[in-house]
């Protein structure tokens, strides 16, 4: 009775590229100035910070339309890769102050980004399959 696995590809569709919107959101009012330096410290050319308006604001769009969901869902996952890698680097396995790994956030996306790839978008999906 309460089963449609499509609904539920839409939610979370939904729940993945709109919480992301919002990390985007910000980087569009205030910049990526941090971005840039975390990506000059890691030794990389400073544009590859720019990748992060495609990753944070490009790609949840596509994700929560269902456009090319799988294929947004594996940039958002290279998104994270990179953030986890820019940002935790050196505390990949650090805990927080309430016990929490410091990688929670960016982790959670990761695996979330990654189960949209394998389930598809759904039905209710611009380009469903």
């Amino acid at each position: 009775m309460f089963q449609n696995n499509d609904i539920a590809k839409l939610l979370l569709r939904i729940l993945v590229g709109g919480m992301m919107m919002f990390h985007g959101l910000d980087k569009i009012i205030n910049g990526i100035k941090g971005v840039k330096q975390l990506t000059v410290n890691a030794g990389l050319p400073e544009f590859f910070a720019y990748g992060v308006y495609v990753g944070e604001v490009i790609v949840p769009i596509l994700i929560i339309l269902g456009l090319y969901a799988r294929g947004a869902s594996l940039v958002l996952a290279l998104n994270m890769i990179m953030a986890i890698f820019l940002a935790y680097g050196n505390d990949l396995f650090t805990l927080g102050k309430h016990g929490a790994p410091l990688i929670e956030l960016p982790l959670f996306y990761l695996v979330l980004s990654v189960v949209i790839f394998f389930l598809g978008s759904g039905r209710y999906a611009v380009n469903s399959k």
